[in-house]
């Protein structure tokens, strides 16, 4: 039991509200960060199956979210785990260009596959105020 002082009802109330929310499970929303499309695939030794790709629109960045789309059909989720442009490891790659990713524990890569990388942002909910109070001004007639 948490005890407090308030000299102003508004205070009180204020703290009520606050400690609501803090007990709102936050809101799970999903951003896509980029696309690449898959435009050959490379069979590595080392590190399996690559997927030789082009970014469409926005950026892939190594260790994302990221979800193998064929034929308009989720395939696979998981993460990037490599992320090469021309021989040399890449933090992220832009739009525009070309890259080779690597997923993590999915070999089953084809040609003319979509890879989209996103994001999951947890947003705090909010309590909305509520508008059924009277005010003290209304008469009835």
């Amino acid at each position: 039991v948490d005890v407090r002082l308030s000299t102003v009802i508004y205070d009180a109330l204020n703290e009520i509200r606050d400690a609501m929310e803090g007990l709102l499970e936050p809101t799970v929303r999903e951003k896509t960060v980029g696309r690449a499309e898959v435009r050959q695939v490379f069979n590595v030794p080392s590190s399996g199956t690559v997927a030789g790709s082009f970014v469409i629109d926005g950026k892939i960045t190594r260790n994302a979210s990221a979800r193998l789309v064929r034929d308009h059909v989720v395939v696979y989720t998981g993460k990037v785990v490599s992320l090469r442009r021309f021989k040399e490891d890449a933090r992220e790659v832009q739009s525009g260009y070309e890259c080779g990713i690597g997923l993590e524990n999915y070999q089953d890569v084809k040609t003319g596959d979509v890879i989209e990388a996103f994001e999951i942002e947890r947003v705090a909910r909010r309590l909305t105020p509520s508008t059924g109070r009277s005010t003290g001004a209304e008469r009835r007639v």
